[in-house]
């Protein structure tokens, strides 16, 4: 190839790498904003994950529990976006109440810090307990024995001898924590599982004189109900202050994605290991049954 030839190929080469675009950065920066908006869009206005941290809800969940928590069915409110950065605003937008019986996402009056609890009151009713006999109207609710469950003992739950004495057992199998459960059956016929260890006292919960629920409110209790800071509790003890305004639920629990025991690390080997396996897919909402 001749000198000349081969100069003008160089030079066209040279021009081929000049033509080439330069990267966009702004393009690139707004399609990541566009991307984020679109990720917390969907988390604060149809549906986002949600770690159970406390052992308020047990027995049906346990601390490690992932859940999937929808926004839409009750409407929206102050509360509904990611972050709860928005101030007080009454009211909610294409808004409805709860059902008995459901698990919903709940934030403090004056806090930002969301708890879950399960609907048991509705506007209108006169809530007690009475011995750790949840009364509605001065009806006590259905309750049945259902007798000693025994829960896997892990990282994530510990079975402590302050929280539930003589519950603790070693089996060959491993440990387990032994928990008396009881059946409970709302006046609309959903019901499910609670633990009760037994009458604990004015200071646990287990006493809570009667209150009427001021409309637009509903009454809030864990399913743990020796181990639940909830609506008998006021916002000083981190319970809920009573009755709870409709503008603060959240959204509602719907079913467990998956649920970790507590022993991952930053080793990737040690996260399969780490998966409680049979959690996966439970539904969050309360059986049916007949009601007379």
């Amino acid at each position: 190839m001749a000198a000349d030839d081969l100069a003008a190929d160089e030079r066209s080469d040279t021009a081929r790498k000049d033509d080439k675009p330069a990267m966009d950065w702004w393009a690139e920066a707004r399609g990541l904003l566009w991307l984020v908006l679109a990720v917390l869009g969907f988390h604060s206005f149809i549906a986002k994950p949600f770690y159970i941290p406390s052992e308020s809800m047990m027995p049906g969940l346990l601390v490690g529990d992932r859940l999937v928590v929808t926004k839409y069915p009750y409407g929206y409110s102050f509360v509904t976006p990611t972050f709860h950065l928005m101030p007080y605003v009454p009211g909610r937008l294409f808004g409805s109440l709860p059902e008995r019986g459901d698990v919903v996402i709940v934030t403090p009056p004056g806090q930002r810090t969301d708890y879950i609890k399960r609907v048991v009151g509705l506007p209108g009713e006169t809530i007690e307990v009475d011995g750790g006999q949840l009364l509605i109207d001065g009806v006590p609710v259905e309750r049945r024995a259902m007798g000693v469950r025994s829960v896997a003992v892990d990282a994530n739950t510990q079975c402590s001898a302050l929280q539930y004495p003589g519950a603790y057992q070693e089996r060959a199998d491993g440990a387990v924590c032994r928990l008396p459960i009881f059946r409970e059956t709302l006046p609309n016929g959903r019901s499910y599982d609670t633990i009760d260890l037994g009458y604990r006292g004015e200071a646990s919960g287990d006493d809570y004189a009667p209150v009427l629920i001021p409309e637009g409110h509903v009454f809030l209790m864990g399913d743990n109900r020796d181990a639940s800071a909830d609506s008998r509790f006021s916002v000083a003890e981190r319970g809920l202050g009573g009755p709870v305004p409709w503008e603060n639920i959240g959204g509602r629990a719907e079913f467990i994605t998956f649920s970790l025991d507590g022993t991952a690390t930053l080793n990737p080997l040690s996260w399969f290991s780490s998966f409680r396996s049979g959690r996966a897919g439970t539904s969050l909402a309360p059986d049916r049954e007949a009601v007379e």
